[in-house]
């Protein structure tokens, strides 16, 4: 099955893409779906990073919905900060240090930044233990780092690493 299919999940994810795409469940776009879902993988098997392991796979239902929470938020508070009363932010560059080690973890962490308005991860040292993060409006900068080390990084080292 592997070999033929290296990434299932992502596989099934092309195919529910490409049928969305062409709005039709007709049988030739299910089986040119298909096609599309099984070569696309095996072509650019050698591209693809280790699968990570996911040894916490409720904690990671109940990340997606911290994150989904979060965004929500992350948006109004952006919104309330540009549209509100003129006042100055305060916009800084933060160096989070990291104690995660797996690459695909500091991705989703970085990824997980990134979507959060009003901050975006700039950087990752060459050692990967550093964080760089632009923040739209800093108060405290330790603060900031606790908030996303308990809200984020911890959990990802519990779903990703055996802690």
């Amino acid at each position: 099955m592997n070999r033929l299919l290296p990434q299932p999940l992502f596989s099934l994810f092309l195919l529910v893409v490409w049928l969305l795409l062409v709005n039709t469940v007709a049988a030739g776009q299910v089986v040119l779906g298909t096609l599309l879902a099984v070569a696309l993988p095996l072509l650019t098997q050698r591209f693809w990073p280790d699968r990570p392991r996911i040894h916490s796979p409720w904690k990671l239902l109940r990340y997606i919905a911290t994150l989904l929470w979060d965004i929500g938020l992350a948006n109004l508070t952006v919104a309330r900060l540009i549209l509100g009363p003129t006042r100055k932010l305060r916009p800084a560059f933060i160096h989070l240090p990291l104690d995660l080690h797996n690459e695909f973890a500091i991705s989703v962490l970085a990824s997980t930044i990134s979507l959060t308005p009003g901050t975006v991860s700039s950087d990752l040292s060459p050692d990967r233990k550093t964080l760089l993060i632009h923040a739209l409006d800093v108060e405290s900068e330790a603060a900031v780092i606790a908030h996303i080390k308990q809200r984020y990084e911890q959990p990802l080292r519990e779903i990703f690493e055996s802690c």
